[in-house]
């Protein structure tokens, strides 16, 4: 499935074809290979091999997500991006030949039967949360900015996660009575209860809202402030990869010398230093030297996560729930990884906002009605201008050249230029 969405995405003709093979067939297989994939390596090594082996699947799909935007970026800079999908089918047809490696123990007893209304429950609750973040910078949080509709005068975003979080109780209500009378359930609750399993759930969920929320505005600054293309900016990032992957590999082994929860305090202490040197880097013209040093401590933090998560997870638990707890250890990155780019993303959005209204509030070169037409303007949404957009335009207006490098501008929609 996941192979097929993929030769769709590189074949799509209209942009429409292209989000239903990426995000609707890729997606749908990639929930389908990664609960497995947790439960085959949990059933294929014991003991110490299995931290190993969990730390370096962690490490592997770090780097990827760092190797990703170096890879991608450079074909599409250089040749096309309908290679990087076409790509990802050449990957699956060698994995899928390569299958017979891969040992199953035969299932004993009957198959559970699939809970329907428990999985349409979890997944509309869960997806009306993250709508509610995902479109909060559009919407407004409290304060109507461009909502296609307002609750008794308010922005829709806290009442949309409110019924998110409606939902998901409701499903919670039907998971209980479902195991009640001895049917089969989504997921059974009772695993929350597990203070390891709970701890490593929310320690994923976090380590990925912050991993694609670093992500997300990263790129950002690095194309639009400083204006590097698809690749130059893949390649800043490689020194995440680098040493996300070594970490983990090694920090697999540490992990039994000091303790999983020793790591991961580690990991969160180097995190954040790695971010307070990251907000030191973020410059109008960059140094590269810092920034990269910067990254490859993040990558550092990342990879001692990365390297007890799995294994602490995994191991709460008994044989017979690794395929259910690999199914929540993915949920939780998954969803992760939604909350990271939507609250970052709408964090970004709103500073930059608030710093453009200041501006022009207090310039006093600007007219009451343009200070008024361009207030009326963002309250329509906001598109990010890259550097050279706004240096062409300063200079086709005649206005005189900045000493640095601008930040990125929030332009309003629908609004003319000045």
């Amino acid at each position: 499935m996941y192979g097929t969405g993929s030769a769709v995405t590189a074949l799509a003709p209209t942009l429409w074809v292209l989000a239903l093979g990426w995000s609707v067939v890729e997606g749908l297989g990639a929930a389908m290979v990664l609960p497995a994939m947790a439960a085959l390596v949990a059933e294929s090594y014991r003991g110490k091999d299995r931290a190993v082996a969990y730390g370096v699947i962690g490490g592997l799909a770090g780097a990827g997500i760092a190797v990703g935007p170096l890879l991608g970026g450079w074909v599409t800079t250089y040749l096309t991006w309908r290679l990087v999908f076409a790509g990802e089918v050449v990957v699956v047809i060698a994995v899928l030949l390569c299958h017979r490696v891969i040992t199953e123990s035969r299932r004993t007893g009957p198959a559970p039967r699939m809970d329907v209304v428990g999985a349409v429950l979890s997944a509309a609750g869960l997806a009306l949360g993250v709508l509610g973040v995902l479109q909060s910078s559009t919407w407004g949080w409290v304060q109507p900015r461009n909502p296609p509709f307002t609750v008794l005068g308010f922005a829709p975003t806290l009442f949309v996660i409110a019924a998110g979080v409606a939902v998901l109780s409701l499903f919670v209500r039907w998971d209980r009575a479902r195991e009640a009378r001895g049917a089969d359930p989504l997921v059974h609750l009772a695993l929350f209860r597990v203070p390891p399993l709970r701890s490593g759930l929310l320690t994923l969920l976090s380590q990925n809202l912050i991993l694609l929320g670093l992500f997300f505005t990263i790129p950002l600054y690095l194309q639009v402030v400083q204006g590097f293309d698809a690749f130059q900016t893949g390649l800043r990032l490689l020194p995440v990869s680098v040493t996300m992957l070594v970490t983990s590999l090694t920090a697999a082994r540490l992990g039994r010398t000091l303790g999983p929860r020793r790591v991961v305090r580690l990991a969160l202490l180097t995190l954040t230093v790695s971010i307070v040197w990251l907000l030191a880097t973020i410059d109008p013209v960059i140094d590269d030297a810092q920034f990269a040093a910067a990254m490859a401590v993040l990558g550092i933090g990342m990879g001692l996560l990365a390297s007890q998560l799995g294994n602490v997870v995994q191991s709460s638990v008994g044989e017979e729930e690794r395929s259910e707890v690999g199914g929540l250890q993915f949920t939780a990155q998954n969803l992760g990884s939604a909350l990271g780019t939507a609250l970052i993303g709408s964090m970004l959005i709103g500073a930059l906002a608030h710093a453009f209204t200041t501006d022009v509030e207090n310039d006093p070169l600007l007219s009451a009605q343009t200070k008024q037409q361009t207030g009326v303007a963002l309250e329509a949404g906001l598109t990010f201008v890259p550097t050279d957009q706004v240096r062409s335009a300063a200079q086709h207006a005649g206005l005189p050249r900045p000493r640095s490098t601008p930040s990125p501008t929030p332009t309003p929609r629908r609004s003319s230029t000045a």
